[in-house]
């Protein structure tokens, strides 16, 4: 466990290419590599909210809503039943209310996903990231209270939602580090905080990646611009981490709709580690004419295979 970290609390988280090879700091390119295949997804759930109200302003036309116990009900396993047709090993979600928005999850998971972990900010009606996980969560970490972001015009801030890591062990007992982002919405648009959010979010998980170089290191999220924006190229560019959907045509790559667009936001990225390579053309976007499972946003996900010492 890294110094300075903070623990929160945890509840109970298709084509192949060759493994990495001696050049690029793997093992020898004549050695048969076992490979463990690892999917990761993830999805905007879109305001998915309890049935209490916390911020007092609740009403029609107010930012938090209170669901009826039934409404509430019928939304969860509406998400579940999204999630659980991944068939993903690791999900990063975003936009839950609470705690027992999570719960709810997690009991309509229990036989494939039966550990999660919310990112809560702890403001009122606020909607937070999760992880969901089909192994223990070992390590979760918080780092919105550990950084202090700049803007490009050197003003201070911090990451508007909990940019949360989690560290897993698949079935075999490959490590897994995934990170749940959430950048700061367009509405009432504060860009240079979006920026500010990337360039530490890929300071963040190269360290881990650097450090970890046999895990698979992936950050997964809706991050709120589309590639080419300057918070994506801070991310991507110069060598950062590679955007697994970038090998996807690009009219099968967008993820959300505004105003009969279609734009790429939501976006899983791996961090720069020897072990791990992201399946060729692996990346699905799950969507419906409508949306996908009763949010604006489309879920994403993507497979990677990570080289497992020999024995």
């Amino acid at each position: 466990m890294r110094p300075g970290i903070v623990l929160l609390s945890v509840l109970c988280l298709m084509g192949c290419e060759p493994g990495p090879t001696e050049e690029d700091g793997g093992v020898d390119a004549g050695q048969q590599v076992p490979l463990t295949r690892v999917r990761v997804a993830t999805f905007n759930v879109k305001l998915f909210f309890d049935s209490t109200c916390q911020s007092g302003a609740c009403a029609a036309a107010d930012f938090e809503q209170v669901l009826t116990p039934q409404a509430f009900d019928a939304r969860a396993a509406e998400i579940a039943g999204a999630i659980r047709g991944f068939d993903a090993d690791v999900v990063a979600l975003q936009e839950l209310e609470t705690q027992g928005c999570l719960d709810a999850l997690i009991s309509r998971l229990g036989d494939a996903l039966p550990y999660g972990v919310l990112g809560e900010i702890n403001t009122a009606g606020s909607v937070d990231v999760a992880i969901l996980s089909k192994t223990p969560l070992e390590n979760v970490v918080g780092h919105r209270n550990l950084e202090r972001l700049t803007r490009p015009d050197g003003s201070r801030t911090n990451y508007s939602r909990e940019f949360l890591e989690a560290h897993v062990r698949v079935a075999d007992g490959t490590e897994v580090v995934l990170f749940a982002a959430h950048f700061r919405s367009k509405s009432m648009d504060d860009p240079g905080r979006r920026f500010a959010e990337a360039q530490t979010s890929r300071r963040i998980v190269t360290d881990v990646a650097t450090a970890l170089p046999g895990a698979l290191v992936v950050m997964a999220g809706d991050l709120n611009d589309f590639p080419g924006s300057a918070p994506i190229e801070a991310l991507t560019a110069d060598g950062g981490l590679l955007r697994v959907a970038a090998d996807l045509p690009v009219a099968d790559q967008y993820t959300y709709v505004f105003n009969g667009r279609g734009e790429a936001i939501d976006h899983i990225l791996q961090g720069p580690t020897p072990a791990a390579v992201p399946v060729p053309r692996s990346a699905i976007v799950w969507k419906h004419s409508r949306g996908f499972a009763g949010s604006d946003h489309y879920a994403l996900t993507a497979d990677f295979e990570i080289a497992r010492p020999a024995p």
